[in-house]
């Protein structure tokens, strides 16, 4: 197994109990995509996947909600502390609570969820990503530790080799978050399209304030679409390294991200007027494809 974080004394049963239940709410009112997922898998590992959203909820709900730079870097800086607290063995809050829960019996590193708030921080202070190796290390903060985070919950065997999975795995996501939201991140003031990707493609910051679809905006959005597609066929390799109960809610994620980035297409790149998604009724279905290609794997 992976490198393995300090353990925490354990919540009294029904303080916790409340942590996981709270953590739940959240997930299912917030979660449009990883719910669906979530529901594969058992009980108790679901409940942890539900703290783990979160945490991950609550960071990105730092920098998003309204408020001054500074208000939102003490917002991130006390999530800091609440985390160490909770490694500590003294957490408080709900969240908290049931995180100190999962972090001890699923051994997770703390840093794996420092990472994420680096990452969440970092859209305090960059808008603007030169390359893609940049824009990768963005990446690897908010969403492939999230699939670090995962393998610890899921069990997973191969050590470096099914970490490096989980990571692309994430990234594969986050790209294809990146493609589905340039109007939104625009409208926060940011850009995620690699500078220079911009530049070979003849796409000007104006193309995405006037929200054009121009042929050479269509261009860099394939070109981000297949790049994506790359790191999920390496997400995909995950599979055959977690437990046989585990595989689906991974394969399930992938299979709607990457039924997003279909959508891309067929709604030619249009990612300006409406938000891409992928319907409830084919969530259902690609969440029965994840449940029986998963034993089979070897």
């Amino acid at each position: 197994m992976a490198t393995h974080g300090s353990a925490t004394p354990p919540a009294s049963p029904a303080t916790l109990a409340e942590a996981y239940a709270e953590c739940r709410r959240i997930t299912r009112r917030e979660a449009k995509n990883f719910y669906f997922a979530f529901l594969t898998l058992p009980a108790q590992q679901r409940q942890a996947i539900y703290v783990a959203y979160t945490f991950c909820r609550y960071c990105d709900d730092s920098v998003d909600a309204e408020g001054t730079p500074e208000e939102k870097l003490a917002r991130i800086s006390r999530l800091r502390h609440m985390l160490s607290e909770t490694y500590d063995g003294r957490a408080a809050e709900p969240l908290f609570v049931g995180l100190a829960d999962v972090a001890a019996k699923y051994r997770i590193p703390q840093q794996y969820f420092q990472e994420v708030l680096n990452g969440v921080e970092s859209d305090l202070v960059k808008t603007r990503y030169a390359d893609f190796e940049e824009l990768r290390q963005y990446c690897y903060q908010v969403a492939s530790v999230v699939g670090l985070i995962c393998i610890h919950i899921f069990g997973y065997r191969g050590e470096e080799v099914a970490r490096q999975h989980a990571i692309d795995l994430g990234l594969a996501m986050q790209l294809t978050n990146i493609c589905r939201d340039v109007r939104e991140d625009w409208d926060f003031g940011r850009v995620y399209l690699p500078q220079d990707e911009m530049q070979r493609f003849g796409v000007t910051e104006q193309d995405l304030a006037s929200g054009t679809v121009t042929d050479s905006f269509a261009q860099l959005i394939q070109f981000q679409i297949d790049r994506a597609r790359e790191y999920f066929v390496s997400g995909r390799g995950l599979l055959s390294y977690l437990p046989k109960r585990s595989r689906a809610c991974p394969a399930a994620l992938g299979f709607i991200y990457s039924g997003l980035l279909d959508r891309i297409e067929r709604a030619g790149y249009n990612v300006f007027d409406d938000r891409i998604t992928v319907s409830k009724g084919a969530k259902l279905a690609l969440m029965t494809k994840a449940w029986l290609i998963g034993p089979w794997l070897k």
